[in-house]
């Protein structure tokens, strides 16, 4: 079994990593792994919706630092630029992703799900931006995410102080969708992510851009954007589909084209 293991059916992809005996501590190779399959995905029109889990109870405790040790500079350099090369990857990935999180989601782990479209975690799961504890700063997209998140204010305090968030409290403060109990949180996942393959896909797709851009843009640009990516919904596939099961009052099935 490798460090991510794969898996494909009706539309959803699960990526789970597996290193459990180190409660999924992403090392190089793992990193890669995830980069390569985001890629891939990226260009497979069957796989429609993307989730992301830890093998083992836990779901991610971030990068291993061991990759790091006795490395020159340089090295530590490239090897962080690949992490930011696997967090660009993910947000730029032109399908829904969810993250289940059951355990630790620490550092780069916390921040791997905190990168996804939706969040979902057992009550008892446990987030940290763990890094003032281990004398470093954010790394995986963090100083991005948290303010958009949660708001400049509670995203210091979760960045100063490093603590530890329960995943209920991480739903209250908005951090993530839904906390529920762990013996529920499999089932909630699948209904998510069943839902969302029979979404419309380019319509989907485009709503995530739009959403991903909406910090950096005016309304002016917004409206603009929506008025250009809306001309071509009205004049796809998908939304003819729409229209006939309306007037047959059945579910549409969306094809993305």
């Amino acid at each position: 079994m490798g460090l991510l293991e794969i898996e494909r059916k009706d539309g959803v992809v699960t990526l789970t990593l597996n290193r459990p005996d180190k409660k999924n501590a992403a090392n190089m190779e793992m990193w890669r792994a995830l980069l390569d399959s985001f890629l891939e995905i990226r260009e497979r029109t069957d796989d429609r919706v993307v989730v992301i889990t830890g093998a083992g109870g836990d779901f991610c405790s971030g990068a291993d630092l061991g990759d790091l040790a006795g490395k020159t500079e340089g090295h530590q350099l490239h090897w962080m630029r690949h992490l930011a090369d696997v967090a660009l990857a993910l947000h730029r990935l032109p399908k829904p992703t969810i993250a289940k999180v059951r355990g630790v989601a620490a550092g780069a782990g916390c921040n791997l799900a905190l990168s996804c479209d939706l969040i979902l975690a057992s009550n008892d799961a446990r987030f940290t931006q763990i890094f003032p504890k281990r004398g470093l700063s954010l790394d995986f997209g963090g100083s991005w995410l948290l303010p958009r998140l949660v708001g400049m204010a509670k995203a210091k305090e979760l960045a100063f102080f490093g603590d530890i968030i329960s995943g209920e409290d991480a739903y209250k403060m908005g951090l993530i969708n839904r906390a529920v109990d762990g013996s529920e949180l499999d089932g909630l996942t699948d209904e998510w992510a069943i839902k969302l393959t029979k979404g419309p896909p380019i319509a989907l797709s485009i709503t995530k851009t739009e959403l991903n851009n909406s910090f950096a843009t005016s309304i002016e640009q917004a409206l603009e954007l929506e008025a250009g990516m809306q001309s071509l919904n009205l004049r796809s596939n998908d939304m003819a589909e729409a229209m006939r099961a309306f007037a047959e009052r059945r579910e549409p099935d969306f094809q993305g084209w």
